[in-house]
């Protein structure tokens, strides 16, 4: 049976509440620029996919989601043992200019992951979502171009690792974009077509 609107009858309503509070939540705090983090991207596209049980969304979410949380729970974690961060970008999370309540919504990169999974195990993983990740990857770091350099949104000014603008802005994106894509979106696609049968196919 082809995925429909009723896979998902309980988690679509729940996802419909977390929205309900996250979005405005995130918005207010950070501002809507920060939205276009790849990170809150997919909280969005998940959301749709679960509402619509669309396994190309919910594919590509999986493809960009699940090194993303690792990084953050290793980087979160670190932090927590040691006191310092290991890569970087979860410090918001010990900003208590922010709200606790705020910063804690922040733990969805622990719980999205395993939710995709979760996702993928009843509709299945599609092929095609290497390629629509990679392009709203792309897509992504050419807006955070135009976005203030302090941002830093995405990495589209520097590095994660150096902290370094690697040449002119095209050239840069191109140093984000092709290792993201070659080292984390590739292997993971990989390992998800290994792991789920295709959409229709049998469970």
């Amino acid at each position: 049976m082809s995925p429909g609107p009723l896979t998902f009858p309980v988690l679509r309503w729940f996802a419909l509440v977390w929205m309900v509070v996250w979005l405005p939540a995130y918005s207010r705090v950070w501002g809507w620029a920060n939205l276009l983090h790849l990170c809150d991207v997919a909280v969005i596209l998940t959301f749709v996919g679960i509402w619509l049980a669309n396994p190309l969304l919910l594919s590509s979410q999986a493809v960009g989601s699940l090194a993303a949380g690792f990084f953050w729970i290793l980087d979160a974690g670190w932090r927590l043992t040691t006191g310092r961060f290991l890569v970087g970008g979860t410090d918001y999370m010990w900003d208590a200019r922010y709200p606790l309540w705020v910063r804690l919504l922040s733990t969805f990169h622990v719980g999205l992951p395993l939710l995709l999974l979760w996702t993928l195990r009843k509709v299945g993983y599609d092929q095609r979502a290497l390629g629509l990740e990679a392009a709203i990857a792309a897509v992504l770091l050419v807006i955070s171009r135009f976005l203030s350099a302090g941002l830093n949104m995405n990495y589209a000014y520097r590095d994660p690792l150096f902290h370094r603008a690697w040449g002119p802005a095209p050239a840069h994106i191109a140093m984000i974009f092709i290792p993201l894509v070659a080292l984390i979106y590739w292997p993971t696609h990989l390992l998800l077509g290994w792991l789920f049968r295709a959409p229709g196919g049998s469970p």
